[in-house]
């Protein structure tokens, strides 16, 4: 089969899943990822093992448009005026899963003898990059819930302030949980220049690359007075590829230096409104159908065989340490009793981002031995949580009384 056949399979299935979940009052996301899982070779013969294993450009593509799109979440106004109890919880629910995750499954795989890989050695790894991937959340599910209830109130927007940030959170704690699993699987000892240094320059020098490259991107449409959202398009996509590529080249963190570029362009651009705009319109759901359908078809299914009690545990952790995290933020910050109690739930749903640094894992060596068992762990846990998710968040909104369509069949009753 050609592979602009495949392309386009890929594509019409992924729209028509993510129709269909849309239709059934699921997550675009979760139909997205049910297409690929189809569409998978060990599932259906129809698109060859070969194609999936040389999607590496198109993954690095699609990433690198959304981590720029985080970082255009991160303007500083913003940031400020939401306060700091939002930063709070932010931090604490994001930290706390984390730990949560990381400690829980390393617990459980020790009493119960199990792990992702066959290598010996990789549990406390293994354990930390699933910490680190339990950090985001996928506002979109919670989004969807506001909208079609017409909610509005103090649990709301502290879940969508808090929603918003996590994902940038999310990839500082990746960049950081990568390097320390890469130097204990690598086993060299203490050495300044491998356990400090190193480290440290991929990721001071990834957002240095980000800065540069923000910064010369706003330059370019400062001087590009009549520019068409077509020329922009071009210029944004160009800069994205070249920001990436450079500090993939130079061994820095790629994700932080386009997800610095966002942040840098949404902050010092007088036109950061027209740019952001212009990517949710024309290329967003494009990259979201490509990205996460490939996303469903490298599920490796024989390596998550049994990995089914780890992908439950990995949900129970990671709600757990939603929970203790937004409460201690909402306790410490003097947050109204309806956040501490309900705006947890509104951050259970993941996806997005989580599945693309699940995917970064592949690109290095010494993590290979696994990330199909991650993978597969992270993509089972998100459809779990794409699926509780909408469910969820509907609790949440309608214990704490903000679901206006709600309240007012209440009424009329």
């Amino acid at each position: 089969m050609s592979s602009i056949l495949t392309v386009g399979i890929i594509l019409f299935v992924g729209f028509l899943f993510g129709e269909i979940a849309t239709k059934i009052k699921l997550p675009r996301i979760t139909g997205y990822l049910l297409a690929g899982i189809c569409l998978n070779p060990q599932v259906l013969p129809i698109i060859s093992e070969d194609f999936t294993r040389h999607t590496k450009l198109v993954t690095n593509i699609s990433l690198s448009f959304i981590t720029f799109s985080v970082g255009g979440t991160l303007l500083f106004p913003r940031v400020k005026k939401l306060g700091k109890t939002i930063l709070l919880i932010t931090v604490l629910e994001a930290e706390c899963a984390l730990l949560a995750v990381t400690f829980g499954l390393f617990l459980v795989i020790s009493l119960l003898r199990i792990a992702p890989s066959h290598a010996v050695g990789m549990t406390l790894p293994v354990c930390i990059l699933l910490g680190c991937l339990a950090c985001p959340t996928d506002p979109s599910a919670t989004l969807a819930v506001v909208h079609e209830y017409k909610a509005r109130g103090t649990v709301v927007s502290t879940i969508m302030g808090v929603a918003a940030f996590d994902d940038a959170l999310g990839i500082v704690n990746y960049s950081l949980g990568v390097a320390l699993a890469t130097l204990l699987i690598q086993d060299q000892g203490f050495s300044l220049r491998f356990s400090l240094l190193e480290p440290a320059a991929g990721i001071a020098g990834g957002m240095l690359i980000g800065a540069i490259f923000g910064l010369v991107f706003n330059r370019l449409t400062l001087l590009m007075e009549k520019e068409t959202e077509g020329s922009l398009i071009v210029v944004i996509f160009g800069m994205l590829c070249l920001c990436f590529g450079i500090a993939s080249s130079l061994r820095c963190d790629e994700l932080l230096a386009t997800m610095t570029m966002g942040c840098v362009v949404v902050n010092y651009n007088p036109k950061h409104e027209q740019v952001f705009m212009i990517l949710e319109r024309y290329t967003e759901e494009l990259i979201f159908v490509l990205f996460f359908t490939l996303s469903g078809m490298h599920l490796n299914f024989s390596a998550i065989s049994g990995a089914y009690v780890l992908i439950f545990f990995f949900v129970l952790f990671r709600a757990l340490g939603k929970l203790t995290g937004t409460m201690l933020g909402a306790l410490i910050s003097n947050a109204p009793e309806e956040v501490r109690r309900y705006a947890a739930l509104g951050l259970i749903p993941q996806g997005g981002i989580v599945i693309g640094l699940a995917l970064m894992i592949k690109n290095n060596p010494a993590l290979a031995a696994f990330s199909d068992a991650l993978i597969g762990i992270v993509i089972g846990a998100t459809v779990i949580h794409e699926l509780i998710g909408p469910v969820a968040s509907k609790t949440a909104l309608m214990k704490a009384g903000e679901t206006h369509l709600h309240n007012d069949e209440e009424q009329i009753s």
